[in-house]
C-alpha cells in the first residue's frame, strides 16, 4: 500500500544526504492527460501508468462514499488522485480555478487532493486504533521491540491546507464534508457558516462591468485572516477542535504565520499569545492552494510557514514517546512531508519554494506546459516594442530594470511632450522605487497602488484622464484587487510583465480611446515564465535566444 510503504521506508544515510544537498534532477516525464499542451515531469523512479483502481489502496467506506456522490466522475478525479498517492511533492501550475467558468479541471483536482487527505486521515487513525486494540488485549507486549507500534507523530495534525480566501476555505471545507462519509452533527457548523458564510456567492456572476474572473473571484468573504482545526471521529466530522486534537488544519498563510510569531492577541488584557507552533511538528501533508492569489497577498507568508514545519517541539503533548515514528525522533520528518502547491501560474517565488523546501524522499513532480499567448485578445491595433536589457543573474535583475528604464525609457518620456503615460510596475518592489525616482525627477505623475486611498485613487484618475499629470504609476497588486479601467491613456510602459497573463490585454486595450496608442515593454532572459505566458512559448523563446534585443508585435 502506498500509505504504509511511505511511512515505513527507512532513509539511508545516502538519501538524506542527497535530499539536503539537491542532487536529484527531473528526468522522466508522462502525458498530462486533459490538460493541453502540457505534460508531468519528475524526479526519482517514474510513476506507474494509472493502474485499473488506482483507489485500490483506498479505506472501503471512503471509496464507497466517493462511489455514491461522484459516481462516474470518480475515474475523472483519479488521475491527479494518482499523483497524489505516490506522496510525492507536486506542483501544478496551470490549474484553471473556479473563477474561469466552465472549468471542470479545477474541481476534480480539488476533490482529488481533498480524497487523499481524507484517506491519509482515515489511514493514520485505522492503524493507531489497531495497535490501541492489540496492546488492550495483550499487556505483556513490548514496545520497544517492536516498531510496528510505531506509529504517531509529536502531534496529533496530520494535514494542512493553505489558501488565501475565506470564501475559498468555505468552499474546501464544505467539499471535504461531503467528500466524507461521517455526519457533521455537532454545532460547530452553524459557527462555520456565521463566519464563513452559506452561499456560494463566487459561483453566481453579479452583474458588473469588471471581467468575469474578478467578479466571481471577490464575490464572496474576501477576508485573509482565519485559522482552526478539523477532527475526525469515529462517527463524525468536528470543526473549530482543539489544534492538538484535530487531524487537519485550515488556515490563511497570514493568519498562521502571526501564530506562529505569537502576533494574536488574547481576550484577556490585550497581550499577545504565546508563540505556539508545536501542532505543526507532524505535519505529514501541505496543500497550498490558489498559489496565484497567495502571491498577489504576500508571498513571503507561506514561505514562512513551510519553513516552520516538522520542527522538534518545544514541549511534550501526551504522546507516549514509544509510540512515535523513528523519523520524527531523529528529525527527518521534512524529508516525508508532502507538499503540493497549485496555482493558475507559475513564478519564480513558487519554483524557488519547491526547490528549496520540499524534500519529500519520494521524489518530485511538476507540470511542465507550453502555452499559445495572449495577444489575439488585443482589441486595438497598436503597435508593441518589446526591449530586452540584460541581466546575468536573478540577483541582479532587478538593478538592470532600473538602470535600463532611467538611461533608455524614461528620458523618452522627460523629451516628449505628449501626456498620457501609464507605466505599470508588477512587485511592489518595483512600485515604490520607481515612485522614488520619479519624485527624485520631479515629474509630472500620480500613483495607484495597493496601500493608496480611495480618495487618492479618484483624484489621480480624474488627474491622469484630464492631462493634469504626465504619468499614472500603477501596480499589479492593485490592478488585481480592484480592476480599474484607466481613462486617458496614449502609451503604455510595462516596467515588468504582469504575473497574470490576462492583465497584458486588459492594460493594452485601456488605451483604445487614444488615437495614436503606444506599447513599450522591458524584459530580460530572466522573464522567461511571464514572457511565454503572454506572448506564446514559441515566441518567447525567440525573443530569448535572438541576437536582436528589439522586437515588435502590431
Amino acid at each position: 500500500m502506498s500509505f504504509q510503504r511511505h511511512v515505513t521506508h527507512v532513509l539511508a544515510n545516502d538519501e538524506v544526504n542527497a535530499l539536503v544537498n539537491q542532487k536529484s534532477k527531473f528526468k522522466w516525464e508522462m502525458p498530462a492527460e486533459e490538460i493541453p499542451k502540457s505534460k508531468w515531469v519528475g524526479t526519482g523512479e517514474k510513476i506507474k501508468g494509472a493502474s485499473d483502481d488506482p483507489f485500490v489502496d483506498v479505506k472501503g467506506k471512503l471509496k464507497d462514499h466517493w462511489q455514491k456522490i461522484l459516481s462516474d466522475d470518480l475515474n475523472y478525479r483519479s488521475r491527479f488522485f494518482s499523483l497524489c498517492n505516490s506522496y510525492r511533492d507536486i506542483m501544478h501550475c496551470n490549474k484553471k480555478p473556479f473563477y474561469l467558468k466552465g472549468s471542470k479541471v479545477d474541481s476534480s483536482t480539488m476533490d482529488a487532493y481533498l480524497m487523499h487527505a481524507l484517506s491519509h486521515v482515515h489511514r493514520t487513525r485505522d492503524v493507531v486504533i489497531k495497535n490501541d486494540a492489540k496492546l488492550r488485549n495483550d499487556a505483556n507486549t513490548d514496545v520497544m521491540e517492536d516498531d510496528s507500534y510505531r506509529d504517531q507523530g509529536f502531534t496529533r495534525p496530520k494535514v494542512l491546507f493553505l489558501l488565501p480566501l475565506k470564501s475559498i476555505a468555505r468552499r474546501i471545507v464544505k467539499r471535504l464534508i461531503q467528500l466524507s462519509p461521517l455526519a457533521q452533527k455537532d454545532n460547530s457548523m452553524g459557527q462555520f457558516k456565521k463566519e464563513f458564510g452559506e452561499s456560494d456567492d463566487e459561483l453566481e456572476e453579479p452583474n458588473s462591468s469588471k471581467p468575469t474572473d474578478f467578479n466571481l473571484l471577490f464575490a464572496g468573504d474576501v477576508e485573509d485572516h482565519f485559522l482552526f482545526g478539523i477532527k475526525f471521529t469515529k462517527k463524525s466530522v468536528k470543526l473549530y477542535s482543539n489544534f492538538y486534537a484535530s487531524d487537519i488544519i485550515v488556515a490563511s498563510p497570514l493568519a498562521l504565520k502571526l501564530k506562529i510569531d505569537g502576533g494574536e492577541v488574547t481576550k484577556k488584557k490585550g497581550r499577545p499569545k504565546e508563540n505556539d507552533s508545536d501542532f505543526l511538528s507532524s505535519i505529514e501533508i501541505v496543500v497550498a492552494d490558489y498559489g496565484d492569489v497567495i502571491s498577489m497577498q504576500n508571498w513571503s507568508h507561506l514561505h514562512a510557514v513551510l519553513e516552520q514545519l516538522n520542527h522538534l517541539p518545544s514541549k511534550e503533548h501526551v504522546t507516549n514517546v514509544m509510540r512515535i515514528r523513528p523519523w520524527y525522533l531523529d528529525e527527518q520528518a521534512r524529508y516525508y512531508r508532502q507538499t503540493i502547491i497549485l496555482s493558475s501560474y507559475l513564478t519564480p517565488e513558487m519554483n524557488a519554494l519547491f526547490n528549496g523546501l520540499c524534500l519529500n524522499y519520494e521524489g518530485k513532480v511538476k507540470l511542465a506546459s507550453e502555452f499559445t499567448g495572449v495577444l489575439p485578445k488585443i482589441q486595438l491595433e497598436i503597435r508593441q516594442v518589446y526591449e530586452r536589457f540584460d541581466a546575468s543573474s536573478i540577483g541582479e535583475l532587478d538593478d538592470a530594470r532600473f538602470e535600463y528604464f532611467c538611461t533608455k525609457v524614461y528620458p523618452k518620456i522627460q523629451e516628449s511632450d505628449e501626456g498620457g503615460v501609464l507605466l505599470f510596475a508588477s512587485s511592489y518592489f518595483e512600485y515604490i522605487r520607481l515612485s522614488s525616482f520619479l519624485k527624485s525627477q520631479d515629474a509630472s505623475f500620480c500613483r495607484i497602488g495597493e496601500a493608496t486611498s480611495q480618495q487618492d485613487i479618484s483624484r489621480a484618475r480624474l488627474w491622469f484622464f484630464e492631462g493634469q499629470k504626465k504619468i499614472l504609476l500603477y501596480s499589479e497588486r492593485s490592478h488585481f484587487f480592484h480592476r480599474y479601467k484607466i481613462r486617458g491613456g496614449h502609451h503604455l510602459v510595462v516596467y515588468s510583465l504582469p504575473g497574470r497573463k490576462d492583465f497584458y490585454p486588459e492594460l493594452v486595450n485601456m488605451l483604445g480611446e487614444s488615437g495614436n496608442p503606444r506599447c513599450n515593454v522591458l524584459f530580460s532572459r530572466l522573464d522567461l515564465l511571464k514572457l511565454e505566458r503572454i506572448v506564446g512559448t514559441s515566441s518567447a523563446r525567440r525573443l530569448i535566444s535572438s541576437d536582436k534585443d528589439m522586437f515588435v508585435f502590431c
